[in-house]
């Protein structure tokens, strides 16, 4: 039977990731305070106009104010640091509230094409615009261009996947009131009332690719795919003087997050104390080559050295 070690202690071989929430409760509030400001705005316009598209895309400014309150929610829930029951932390607290962002946005798209055939059905009936209408959904446009580049430099500044994806659903919100206000243009100037009705499906078409994005970036963390490839791993763990063999690697988390690194080891060693430094040299050279790691080592006699350095699939 093989010897499972751990190396040292997580605190030693594998620093924490930063704890960031503060930082991000801030930028979260400040997201919140300004979409439920742009909520109501829109919502006046379009109540006052007679709009179902102003009123759609209040809707969908919303869906951001919700997104930043599960935001402030799933970021208090989701410590670094791991606690009795949750011994690899509560990182992905914020992958699930991402996902349910992209939940908000899925839901949106299909608001709006629902809007847009109720309106058609009800003949298309004219609106009650005027060019100040037109002046507020610009002054709406710039408060959310200022939040979404705010959003996205603070969630790089602080490697929050939560931030990012927020800041994608208001980069959606964009979109959303720059087609609004071209129909919204078009039906003032031109008299043209389908004009806004045939922006819904460009506009639902955007929506749904920030919907992917925020899934594609995040379920491969939520469902622990691979975070390094296995060669890689492998050719930092045999450049360590003393390693022998190295097999059955397998790795999960979020690169230059944390990653969570298991393998097994054959060293050129015959006492405890020697193959535990040579464990920790190999620690030390994934960190230094990969970032923030946490390994879980299991050393192995001689005769279980094996070529195969990962896992199969069922048809491998």
């Amino acid at each position: 039977m093989g010897v499972a070690s751990t190396g040292g202690a997580p605190s030693a071989a594998a620093p924490q990731r930063d704890d960031n929430r503060r930082a991000v409760q801030r930028v979260l509030l400040i997201a919140l305070a300004v979409n439920v400001s742009m909520t109501l705005l829109k919502l006046v316009i379009g109540l006052l106009s007679g709009s179902l598209a102003v009123l759609a895309d209040a809707m969908h400014s919303a869906t951001d104010g919700l997104s930043s309150l599960l935001g402030l929610i799933t970021n208090g829930l989701s410590d670094p640091k791991p606690d009795r029951d949750h011994p690899y932390g509560h990182d992905k607290y914020e992958g699930l509230g991402a996902v349910a962002i992209a939940g908000f946005i899925l839901f949106t798209a299909f608001e709006i094409l629902k809007t847009s055939v109720e309106r058609i059905a009800a003949g298309l009936p004219p609106l009650r615009l005027d060019a100040q209408d037109l002046v507020l959904l610009l002054i709406v446009l710039g408060c959310n261009l200022l939040l979404a580049g705010y959003e996205r430099s603070e969630g790089r500044r602080l490697g929050s996947q939560l931030l990012l994806a927020d800041a994608k659903h208001t980069t959606s919100d964009i979109w959303t009131t720059v087609v609004v206000l071209l129909g919204l243009a078009g039906v003032l100037t031109l008299g043209i009332n389908w004009l806004d009705v045939a922006m819904a499906v460009p506009l639902c078409v955007l929506l749904l690719r920030a919907c992917w994005q925020v899934l594609r970036s995040n379920l491969p963390w939520l469902v622990d795919q691979i975070a390094i490839a296995p060669e890689a791993i492998h050719e930092v763990a045999m450049a360590v003087p003393g390693v022998l063999n190295v097999h059955d690697i397998a790795s999960r988390g979020v690169l230059g997050q944390r990653v969570f690194i298991e393998l097994h080891m054959v060293v050129d060693a015959n006492d405890l104390p020697t193959a535990h430094r040579i464990t920790e040299l190999v620690e030390d050279h994934l960190e230094a080559r990969f970032g923030p790691v946490r390994c879980t080592i299991h050393l192995e006699p001689r005769e279980y050295a094996i070529a195969d350095i990962t896992f199969r699939g069922a048809h491998g």
